[in-house]
């Protein structure tokens, strides 16, 4: 079943497509050709705007799990051994300060369906019954529907630079966040021999990268609108942290 048929979702679909083509159609006496992927940054920006109580939030988190890391790691210490009591404890001790540990995944969460919707809106043919232009918009020759894979498959394989760029910004901004991150929220490695530390540890570091290998396999506008909002999230932590209290 093809749930971009169902009433709410192809209402949200028509006004996404509608939403971007005036974006579009506004932006292409200075823009050009480029005026559909600059529509896409725009919207980015402006749901990360929006979401920004959301950042707060989440960086109020991330203090308040910073003030408790170290009772955290006296609990590790004293039930190490018991996997299922520390969990207990921890619980009970965020539920005790009033401390969310699900806070930071808000902005996450919040922005799912927006890029779901941008994914949709450049992988079907049609929209609410019409063609969707937005499948002929492009970037330095690429159609914006087209993923990193399609295009080296394609002729146009001479222009992949342009996505390997993009992927390369973003895992620049990936390791810049993680390392930020860790300086701001250290969290306890592992006592040496712990059963699962090394794989713990293995996973710590290469988990914010799972975002660069989902957006070599997107449509680029979506690729855009994860690297925009990596690099916007890089920025309003930098701030945020220094301002939140």
């Amino acid at each position: 079943m093809d749930i971009t048929t169902l009433p709410v979702v192809g209402s949200l679909l028509h006004a996404g497509a509608d939403l971007l083509t005036a974006l579009t159609t506004g932006l292409s006496p200075a823009a050009g050709e480029a005026a559909a992927a600059l529509a896409v940054v725009l919207v980015t920006l402006a749901v990360r705007a929006a979401l920004v109580p959301l950042a707060v939030l989440q960086v109020r988190a991330e203090r308040d799990r910073r003030r408790l890391a170290p009772r955290i790691a006296a609990l590790r210490r004293r039930y190490g051994g018991d996997a299922r009591r520390l969990q207990e404890a921890v619980q009970h001790l965020y539920t005790s300060e009033r401390v969310s540990p699900l806070a930071g995944c808000l902005p996450v969460l919040a922005q799912a369906p927006v890029l779901s919707l941008v994914y949709a809106l450049f992988t079907h043919g049609t929209v609410a019954g019409a063609a969707n232009t937005l499948l002929d918009a492009t970037l330095v020759g690429i159609p914006l529907g087209h993923s990193l894979l399609a295009v080296l498959a394609s002729p146009l394989w001479a222009h992949a630079w342009v996505v390997v760029v993009l992927l390369l910004v973003l895992a620049v901004t990936v390791e810049l966040s993680r390392r930020a991150g860790a300086r701001w929220n250290p969290v306890d490695a592992p006592a040496p021999g712990t059963p699962g530390s090394g794989t713990t540890a293995a996973v710590a570091r290469w988990a914010p990268f799972v975002s660069v290998a989902f957006a070599g396999v997107v449509p680029l506008a979506a690729t855009l609108y994860v690297v925009t909002t990596a690099v916007w999230t890089l920025g309003e932590r930098a701030v945020l942290r220094r301002l939140v209290r």
